[in-house]
């Protein structure tokens, strides 16, 4: 995960030495192998790369293109191959990822960021009309923070640089703090009022002091994917997630995948081998790191992960967290320039993940965000369910009433009424939906001001017509790019985090099949355990339960205060 900033003065005055040298040594920790600079007097464009691929160590950035524009771009372009058939013509020998995104913004101008499929934030410096524009991927994965002032922005990659380095004082912004409450803050958002980010799916435009935000990913309300039977879908799925895991395997060094045991991380590890095997990839190899913790009420991982590690003839880097409680801390002795779930954190873990990832030559990290929230694994049936209300299918209502207030063990009119509620407008819902009341402990005012009730509900954006279950699945991509937007990097470990439950054209797909194919009664993920029988172990596809180790943060605090 590249690295990159910038300053431009309005008035034309020359970037002050002394700030771009301290803005380019904030960057060293993000982008560690080496750094170049464009300065044009009053604009200053900085570059730190972290090498991932045999692409990007050919890369010269800031990259000026055939008409002058000045391009950072930190990202991986996972439909090259498409672009480079595209863009032929406007190419030179020069095809690294961001030639392909210079010569397709000649090309189509700002229609080009719709085009680019990968994880990605560039920035473009347009001399001859003077304007700035800042654009990131659909979900949020790359971060561009702004700082808008009178006499000129400033931005980075690196969110404490521009706290720490502009010398001004910040106000907190009341909706950051309300949707950390909620759930996650708005993509847009920062902990500070007058720094801003790069929202998901969007592009912000700089130029005579003022700033205008677009969006460029916006999921069509049309796209529907109808087969006629399961063992259809099933290929199609098959399909695009062997394709998400092909891409993510473009490192030209070996790279490390979470494995908890789960049916997530077991299936990209699983299909990635299987790839590997028959296709081969750019990358040497995959290697597993997996975490346990045997005091844990449901701590069996360590049964499951070891089940793939079987499959796969080869046993990965383990690591018992019990030996690490001690030394979870809830202070910041660091700067943090938003708020964290443990403060430090676990200090002395991370450090050991750093050194397991460095010995290993590992410079990319497969994660399973994503799976939970797009493959199934929440299960719950109101939106489905509301479906058939909205699409007068009464017999089919009950029917499936009945069989999900057995699985849910719940009387069939109370699920009812939980479902119906479901359709209510969210000015009427936050007060009868138990997700949308505001705890006791909250300030009233706070909570009116920043509509705290509203946010609780999910994102605000409305959908107009669309049904109860693509509202849903909607929203949940929105709520991601939120969460995405305010993931920072790991201070110590040097990794590029990718995730393959997050490939654009996989949630694409998961978006416009029918709900009925993810969630059915009794079958939690049902869609993705048919799909990868072939792949993945029998007792995890079986696997009921699943461990997490955030309950024993609490206990070791709550022990100590007593």
């Amino acid at each position: 995960m590249s690295a990159q900033a910038g300053v431009w003065n309005f008035d034309g005055k020359p970037v002050d030495p002394g700030l771009l040298r301290m803005l380019s040594e904030s960057l060293k920790q993000q982008g560690p192998d080496g750094e170049s600079r464009f300065l044009d007097v009053s604009i200053a464009m900085l570059y730190h790369p972290f090498h991932t691929t045999l692409e990007s160590r050919i890369e010269k950035q800031p990259y000026r293109s055939s008409i002058g524009l000045v391009f950072t771009w930190d990202g991986r372009l996972d439909n090259r191959e498409e672009l480079i058939r595209q863009l032929h013509n406007d190419l030179t020998d020069d095809q690294s990822d961001v030639a392909i995104v210079a010569a397709a913004f000649e090309r189509w101008g700002r229609n080009c960021f719709r085009q680019l499929i990968g994880d990605w934030a560039v920035s473009i410096w347009k001399p001859q009309e003077r304007e700035l524009i800042f654009a990131c991927d659909y979900m949020c994965i790359r971060h561009i923070y702004y700082y808008l002032k009178k006499d000129g922005v400033c931005w980075s990659t690196n969110l404490a640089s521009l706290v720490l380095l502009s010398g001004d004082r910040f106000h907190i912004d009341d909706s950051y703090i309300a949707g950390y409450f909620a759930n996650d803050a708005d993509s847009h958002l920062t902990p500070y009022q007058e720094i801003r980010q790069v929202p998901a799916g969007q592009f912000v435009c700089v130029g005579n002091g003022k700033v205008s935000v677009q969006r460029h990913w916006q999921f069509s309300s049309t796209s529907r994917v109808n087969y006629k039977t399961d063992a259809e879908y099933e290929e199609h799925f098959r399909h695009v997630f062997r394709e998400s895991v092909r891409k993510r395997l473009r490192s030209d060094a070996p790279v490390l995948a979470e494995l908890s045991g789960g049916l997530d991380s077991s299936s990209i590890v699983c299909v990635a081998d299987d790839i590997l095997a028959k296709e081969g990839a750019q990358t040497p190899r995959v290697d597993t790191l997996s975490y346990y913790d045997k005091t844990e009420p449901n701590g069996d991982d360590w049964i499951y992960f070891q089940k793939v590690e079987e499959k796969r003839a080869r046993v990965g880097t383990h690591i018992d967290v019990t030996k690490f409680w001690g030394e979870v801390s809830l202070e910041y002795p660091d700067f943090f320039p938003q708020p964290g779930y443990f403060g430090s954190g676990y200090r002395r873990l991370d450090m050991e993940r750093a050194y397991l990832v460095r010995s290993g030559g590992h410079r990319v990290v497969f994660s399973g965000v994503g799976g939970d929230e797009f493959m199934g694994g929440v299960s719950d049936p109101r939106a489905y369910l509301a479906d058939l209300i909205v699409k007068l299918k009464f017999a089919k209502l009950i029917s499936e009433l009945k069989a999900w207030s057995l699985v849910k063990k719940k009387p069939l009119i109370q699920l009812f009424l939980q479902v119906s509620t479901t359709l209510l407008p969210t000015a009427l819902g936050q007060h009868l939906i138990q997700e949308g009341k505001v705890q006791g402990w909250m300030d009233r005012g706070f909570a009116r001001r920043t509509k705290l009730g509203t946010r609780q509900l999910g994102p605000a954006e409305t959908f107009g017509m669309w049904l109860p279950t693509r509202r849903y699945y909607m929203g949940g991509v929105l709520a991601m790019g939120n969460k995405m937007a305010h993931c920072l990097p790991r201070t110590l470990t040097l990794e590029e985090v990718r995730y393959p439950y997050l490939d654009q054209n996989l949630v694409e797909f998961v978006l416009s099949i029918p709900a009925s194919q993810l969630l059915r009664p009794g079958e939690r993920r049902s869609l993705m355990r048919r799909s990868l029988a072939q792949f993945v172990p029998t007792e995890i596809l079986c696997r009921r339960t699943k461990g997490t180790s955030a309950r024993k943060v609490l206990v070791v605090r709550l022990l100590e205060k007593c």
